[in-house]
């Protein structure tokens, strides 16, 4: 069996998103030692900018009038749909940035969605996919910015609604704790919500190693 991984944090060291996802893949080789994981870590390598509108315009165009730009837009974006229709299992690491979504995985969606065969179908039916998003911040009921989170909502909407994956969420909030001063008061409450995200993820990374290949 294969893994997909993908990674949007722009951190390559002490990353929650990576923190949590780790967990996640160790606990995935525990069940299939030797398998292969297939990565990609967008936040570091990000992709072009303006590869989604070359592939929307080349989906506009005749093929024997596209243009360089256009060709290489719509083999990428093929690619990444290739990478996700390939693995067994997929995980993504996406941290919550400025209250949105990573400008990084918005670019990734926006271009796999351009592909024919992930263009308004769920082309991911079924298929075991782990989200890890974490949080600087408190975003829950009753908090102060309670309603600000608005990536963990949308990416519920686009990989389990729009593309059907069986989709697991683990989070984590209040990873500033620690680094912004105006946080302190909330150290305990933190470690707790660390503690409790680290055993989410072992959880959700057995029950991803525990599900059978596919026939």
């Amino acid at each position: 069996m294969t893994l997909f991984r993908l990674d949007a944090s722009i951190r390559t060291h002490g990353s929650a998103s990576r923190e949590i996802a780790d967990i996640v893949e160790e606990e995935w080789l525990a069940a299939h030692p030797g398998d292969p994981v297939a990565r990609r870590h967008i936040g570091v390598d990000a992709l072009p900018s303006t590869a989604w509108a070359a592939a929307v315009m080349a989906g506009m165009t005749p093929p024997n009038e596209r243009t360089e730009e256009h060709r290489m837009a719509v083999t990428l974006a093929a690619m990444l749909v290739d990478e996700l229709l390939a693995a067994d299992a997929i995980l993504f690491a996406v941290p919550l940035y400025n209250y949105g979504v990573s400008q990084h995985f918005k670019t990734y969606i926006d271009l796999v969605c351009t592909d024919p065969r992930a263009n308004g179908t769920p082309f991911l039916a079924g298929k075991p996919v782990v989200l890890a998003t974490v949080r600087g911040g408190a975003y829950g009921g009753g908090t102060p910015r309670e309603g600000w989170d608005h990536s963990t909502p949308y990416l519920r909407r686009i990989l389990a609604d729009c593309w059907g994956a069986d989709l697991s969420v683990v989070e984590r909030e209040f990873t500033l704790v620690g680094v912004n001063p105006a946080l302190e008061p909330f150290t305990e409450q933190a470690a707790e919500m660390h503690t409790g995200a680290l055993g989410a993820a072992r959880a959700a990374g057995r029950a991803l190693g525990a599900l059978p290949a596919p026939a």
